[in-house]
């Protein structure tokens, strides 16, 4: 067993007891040999060292051979690999998302599988066969692929297009959501059937809140830009400033009076119990289970002031939005009146141009 390497069982926070492969390599750049590990798996999956022994045996797994072996590496090796190198280079708001997608969706299915024997069909068949929307699918093929992509950078797969699989998956990204957009007269009708602190609710800090730690990286540069504030704006925060039980210069504007102020108020909380009753009490059409909330008016803004004729970079830095194309193409919607005018449009300059014929 010395000659072959040896296992030893290890306690993981997110897998409970796992099993490791030791064994000796030597280094091409200096002919050194050097201890080198493998995690095999947990525990619950292979109970007995015979097990893990036989999935050594399974992946051909020998001394001074590994490093000769690229591609016989498995999805959960590729992801451990990712985690290590890559996970970290996440903004703070991807890094929750992209550990579920890995721990919820990509190890479950595959993570005991060979990297190279994943086959693009399977993938396309298994993503068709989740319950999911088109964007979350694409998310969850492009969190796949960045895995794949991290293990040849490592040298841990082929550089070349046979080593990444996702490279040959086909995937929608088309949602089929289309965001409810509130007019100026119905989203003030439905800020006075909201009570304080609703009614004058708008994040300030430029920060996110995760766990417990104020964390200031933001995923894009338009994420973590300022925002002009207008007076009206800035008298309806003053007046709030004044009424809140929570008002030293550490505080959060809108603290959540259930926990004592530690926390803001949760937004998806507040959709749910305030903004979208209200929305249904003053006339807003929704369906059972439809989504109603804070994106609603990002939209709505973007759809009004297109309208007007603002310019498109002035809205993408309110909404701070990293490119111009996601404040047009996901953001605005044309409304009726613009829709009229476009037809009026291309109907008077077809009439006159006839009559100029004529």
């Amino acid at each position: 067993m010395a000659q072959r390497g040896w296992l030893t069982k290890h306690q993981s926070k997110r897998s409970g007891w796992t099993w490791v492969y030791h064994y000796y390599r030597t280094k091409p750049e200096t002919g050194k040999r050097v201890e080198a590990t493998v995690t095999i798996g947990p525990a619950t999956r292979f109970p007995k060292q015979k097990d893990a022994l036989a999935e050594v045996e399974r992946r051909y797994l020998q001394p001074d051979s590994v490093q000769n072996k690229i591609g016989r590496v498995t999805f959960g090796e590729l992801v451990e690999n990712y985690r290590k190198k890559a996970f970290n280079k996440l903004g703070v708001t991807t890094q929750p998302i992209t550990a579920h997608i890995l721990d919820d969706y990509l190890l479950p299915r595959w993570g005991g599988s060979f990297a190279l024997d994943i086959e693009p069909d399977q993938i396309e068949e298994w993503l068709d066969s989740l319950a999911l929307a088109n964007p979350t699918k694409e998310k969850i093929r492009r969190v796949m692929n960045v895995v794949y992509r991290r293990g040849q950078k490592s040298g841990l797969l082929p550089r070349t297009g046979d080593g990444n699989p996702v490279a040959f998956v086909t995937q929608s990204s088309k949602s089929n959501y289309k965001a409810v957009i509130v007019s100026p007269e119905k989203a003030f009708r439905l800020m006075m059937e909201l009570g304080e602190p609703y009614r004058t609710l708008v994040f300030l800090v430029r920060r996110v809140w995760v766990g417990n730690e104020m964390v200031p990286r933001m995923k894009t540069d338009g994420s973590a830009a300022p925002v002009p504030l207008g007076d009206l704006l800035a008298d309806a925060l003053q007046s709030w400033h004044r009424n809140t039980l929570y008002a030293k210069p550490d505080d959060w504007v809108f603290p959540s009076t259930k926990m004592k102020g530690r926390t803001p108020l949760s937004a998806s909380m507040m959709a749910k119990d305030k903004i979208r009753p209200a929305a249904i009490k003053v006339g807003i059409r929704l369906q059972p289970g439809q989504r109603f909330g804070f994106h609603n008016f990002r939209h709505s803004l973007a759809t009004f002031l297109i309208s007007k004729g603002t310019n498109v970079k002035t809205i993408q830095g309110l909404l701070r939005h990293a490119k111009a194309s996601t404040t047009l193409d996901l953001y605005s919607q044309a409304i009726d009146e613009s829709k009229l005018a476009a037809q009026r449009d291309i109907a008077l300059a077809i009439t006159s141009n006839q009559t100029q014929v004529n």
